[in-house]
């Protein structure tokens, strides 16, 4: 198989290992992976750094929509748009394979049993269609830090293409980005993205986050606008006979008290921090002040809001004991089993809870609370990370190589109601899956072999929703969401890469612990204030003005 070389194409600014190590900072220890359901559950994935900040206009790729088959639920201000049916006539996107015929290996994550890269029906069915042979190097998703350390430690190993997930890219990475990989600029920015019209179907947003040091390196895995919501438990209310919803945090913690039963091992909720810091609108890093000043999230009235609702939360003794053990891995299945009526969860777990219940309880229904404002009125959300995981090309002296990578990128982009969207996530008709009666793909035998995610890894369409299989939840997440979306806002530094000062990183980690004991009535307020202090003057200062420098050059 022939692959691409990696000699010339980097030669006027190489790196060694020991240089590329040194750059990203990584010594013996790698960065952690949490797992890719990052999105089903109430957790983020780590800050982003690259090392940037602002992006020029004229960067980022020109939003041209293309619509293949109309959704039922269209999209409201950035809201998932929603499909009630699958399209009983897929379109074919390509007339005939857009790739060259060259060959190229790819490195990508997987949480999963990694399936065989030779002889697998698949991935050569997939290349086939793509007119370019893609050959995968797996590697397991929960170790894929080290993995990918040693990679970019040493330049003869990088493969042509390179999935990064958001919490796997090291320190410093800005620094190093220029010297293996190629700059997409050229062939994407502004209407050059028009060649490729599923890449040009992208929303700007998911681009912000591929731009490094003014420059377009990557290609995004879109996100949602909304990542989070808190959920209670629908069928159980309707028993119970209780209709309205809460509108302030205040009637959400009477709500809670109402129907609290520990005598019948029911508690009212699981932990809801996160939870909390929607409802009083806790930014997720930085708040503008009213005079252009930069105010950490820790320093804010909104996070100290719901610091002291989380505490009113556990003193009223409605939060499952489980939960105040701090033994969160389980909260899922509370809820699912009834133990608790509330919790806070990753939107991805909706349809996964209703895939897991609805079998043996068809009747099982957990749906989102409409957003809540803390003191009631008027809610306010941020908008979720844009992209989670990008991939990178290496850098190639001939332009012909890259432009044919960004054309199976393009293929790989093909959205919902595609044929090539159905080829890629579900595999052939027949050998990985056959239709039910909704004419949803069923796997067959084969497909739990040979058809794992990577494909997607290397570039995703925008995400819509079309889980039909669960009467009503298309229709249910759709018109969540886009009543949510009224109510959604940019946070500070929304889609920035920045490299923080490194001394600084980890300034801010005492406060997940603190935040536990305050709840629970170990520590107090004050103890708030005197870890505020200690943080202003443990370089908290210091790391305010480094972005504050980055604001005023924004303005």
């Amino acid at each position: 198989m022939k692959t691409q070389s990696s000699g010339s194409g980097i030669a006027t600014s190489r790196l060694n290992r020991r240089s590329f190590l040194g750059l990203a900072g990584l010594g013996v220890a790698a960065v952690g992976v949490p797992s890719l359901l990052t999105s089903c559950s109430s957790g983020a994935p780590a800050s982003v750094t690259g090392g940037g900040g602002a992006v020029s206009t004229g960067v980022l790729p020109t939003f041209v929509p293309i619509e293949y088959v109309k959704p039922d639920f269209p999209s409201v201000d950035g809201s998932t748009a929603g499909f009630t049916s699958i399209p009983e006539k897929l379109v074919q996107a390509f007339d005939a394979p857009p790739g060259a015929g060259g060959s190229y290996t790819a490195m990508t994550p997987l949480w999963g049993t990694i399936p065989p890269t030779k002889g697998n029906q698949y991935y050569d069915a997939v290349n086939a269609a793509a007119g370019a042979n893609i050959t995968f190097q797996i590697s397991d998703g929960n170790t894929y830090g080290d993995k990918l350390a040693a990679v970019l430690a040493s330049e003869k190993d990088v493969p042509d293409w390179v999935s990064i997930p958001s919490w796997n890219i090291p320190p410093k990475f800005g620094q190093a980005v220029e010297a293996l990989f190629e700059d997409l600029t050229p062939f994407l920015s502004g209407d050059n993205v028009t060649k490729y019209k599923n890449l040009a179907n992208i929303p700007t947003d998911a681009w912000r986050v591929c731009v490094f040091n003014d420059k377009l390196y990557g290609l995004p895995f879109p996100g949602e606008l909304l990542s989070n919501a808190i959920f209670h438990r629908a069928d159980i209310f309707a028993e119970l006979g209780i209709t309205e919803q809460p509108k302030s945090a205040d009637e959400l913690l009477e709500l809670a008290k109402e129907i609290n039963d520990p005598s019948g091992k029911r508690w009212a909720t699981d932990d809801l921090w996160t939870g909390a810091t929607m409802m009083f609108a806790v930014p997720p890093k930085w708040k503008v002040g009213d005079d252009g000043t930069l105010v950490h999230r820790i320093e804010t009235d909104e996070y100290r809001a719901a610091l002291e609702w989380q505490t009113r939360l556990y003193a009223a003794g409605v939060v499952h004991p489980d939960a105040v053990a701090d033994k969160n891995a389980d909260a899922k299945q509370r809820f699912e089993s009834g133990q608790t009526l509330i919790v806070n969860d990753g939107l991805g777990g909706w349809h996964e809870a209703l895939g897991r219940q609805r079998a043996s309880n068809p009747d099982y229904d957990q749906q989102p609370f409409a957003p809540i404002a803390g003191a009631g009125g008027t809610p306010r959300l941020f908008k979720s990370d844009p992209a989670s995981m990008y991939s990178f090309l290496k850098k190639n002296e001939d332009p012909k190589k890259i432009e044919e990578l960004l054309a199976v990128a393009d293929f790989l982009a093909a959205p919902f109601g595609t044929q090539e969207f159905e080829l890629i996530n579900s595999g052939v008709e027949g050998v990985h899956f056959t239709r039910d009666a909704n004419g949803l793909p069923t796997p067959t035998e084969l497909a739990a072999t040979e058809l794992q995610p990577t494909y997607i890894f290397l570039v995703d369409p925008p995400i819509v929703q079309s889980r039909v299989q669960y009467p009503g939840f298309v229709e249910d997440f759709c018109t969540w969401m886009a009543d949510a979306a009224q109510y959604v806002e940019e946070p500070a530094f929304f889609g920035m890469q920045i490299t923080p000062p490194s001394q600084y990183s980890g300034i801010d980690a005492p406060f997940v612990d603190l935040e536990k004991d305050i709840s629970r009535g170990r520590k107090t307020m004050a103890d708030l204030d005197e870890a505020v202090a200690t943080w202003k003057s443990s370089g908290g200062e210091e790391l305010r003005k480094f972005y504050q420098g980055i604001l005023d050059e924004q303005q």
